[in-house]
């Protein structure tokens, strides 16, 4: 088949490209011609909290990747929309993850879709955001109704999509599948080494990009209790400041935690990503609201054990007690959890459970579920 994936993708950065890039790659292996089509101009600065959208990291290799789509110009979309309608691909993916993007996405599949050959098929990683707004109550039907099938990667965002979705379409969950892109698994203390860690000290891992809905706030006070401060223990905070640090360090200095965290704040590029993962024994993602995370596929490949919060999806994929913690997001249920995985030496059980766990999470499953779908239409 000829299979046109519409998203961002390389030269921009993060999750949501990581995750196009590696499904086309999947999709290639199996025999298919794969284009992406990303964008020109992704967000405007003033929607962009971070530094940069721009990735440092050298593009994948074997993916057609064309730079062509304006998120903000209407006259854009009409180009690109009749474009891919000429080429009349058999299948048309496109993700969506955030309500601002559905004009721009919604019209380019309103155009595809007039050549009655192309079937368009959704992958919604959020249908409602983290961060809600008016405009997600306006736009993202413009999405829905010009999309033919739909994917989500949780339960919970196929619930979601069933509020905008009048016509009750042909949809599908698929979980999540692993982020196998970022190298291989270092021996704990080389890792240490390389970030100037100390070897005697154990760590946990916040890792990704900050905002509120994330958490690290209930983490960094639960590491205030008592008894996680005994411990020889330090927080491994990776990730950039989408919003005012300002809140975090003053819990740090208010519980006088500036020994117990380390701070690397900066968005990490794939090439070192498996350097915070390979030197901490536990990741945490001590989020208040959440659909599914990456982050967590990417600790199922590095086989490291989690601490979840119930909440989204999150505890769909991470089994209580057996390749980790899933608690409610409070402060004191997250240090009982730290105190829990030490105080028992849990680490090595988890791991052998995350070797058996992540085989649910394989591409291949998820290139299935959206080729079935394909086949309904």
């Amino acid at each position: 088949m000829k299979i046109i994936i519409i998203g961002t993708a390389y030269p921009y950065r993060g999750g949501i490209a990581a995750f196009n890039e590696r499904l086309a790659q999947q999709f290639i292996k199996e025999g298919h011609e794969v284009e992406i089509y990303t964008f020109t101009l992704q967000y405007p600065s003033f929607l962009f909290p971070g530094r940069t959208q721009y990735s440092n990291d050298p593009a994948s290799e074997g993916l057609k990747i064309f730079q062509k789509i304006n998120s903000i110009n209407p006259l854009n979309w009409l180009k690109i929309g009749r474009e891919i309608r000429r080429k009349a691909p058999e299948l048309v993916i496109i993700p969506y993850w955030m309500s601002f993007m559905a004009p721009c996405l919604g019209t380019i599949a309103s155009l595809i879709r007039k050549n009655k050959k192309t079937k368009i098929v959704g992958l919604v990683h959020n249908m409602v955001p983290h961060e809600p707004s008016l405009l997600d109550k306006i736009f993202p039907g413009c999405y829905v109704k010009n999309t033919d099938a739909f994917v989500s990667l949780s339960e919970s965002v196929l619930k979601d999509i069933d509020k905008f979705d009048k016509k009750n379409k042909p949809k599908a969950f698929s979980p999540h599948p692993i982020y196998d892109h970022y190298g291989t698994l270092l021996p704990k203390n080389e890792a240490k080494q390389i970030l100037n860690l100390d070897a005697q000290m154990h760590y946990v891992l916040f890792f990704g990009f900050i905002r509120a809905y994330k958490g690290l706030d209930l983490l960094l006070k639960a590491f205030s209790d008592e008894r996680v401060k005994k411990l020889p223990l330090k927080l491994l905070i990776a990730g950039e400041f989408y919003e005012d640090e300002k809140t975090y360090l003053e819990i740090i200095n208010d519980n006088s935690l500036e020994d117990k965290i380390l701070l690397f704040n900066d968005f990490i590029p794939d090439s070192k990503v498996n350097l915070y993962f390979s030197a901490c024994d536990l990741v945490a993602q001590p989020y208040k609201t959440a659909t599914q995370s990456g982050v967590t596929q990417i600790a199922y490949h590095f086989e490291k054990p989690m601490l979840v919060t119930d909440v989204g999806g999150l505890a769909e994929i991470v089994p209580h007690g057996k390749v980790g913690y899933v608690v409610n997001p409070d402060e004191k249920e997250i240090a009982d959890a730290l105190v829990d995985f030490y105080d028992q030496n849990n680490e090595s059980s988890f791991i052998e459970n995350c070797k058996i766990e992540k085989e649910k999470y394989d591409w291949e499953k998820m290139t299935d579920t959206i080729l079935n779908l394909y086949r309904l239409l």
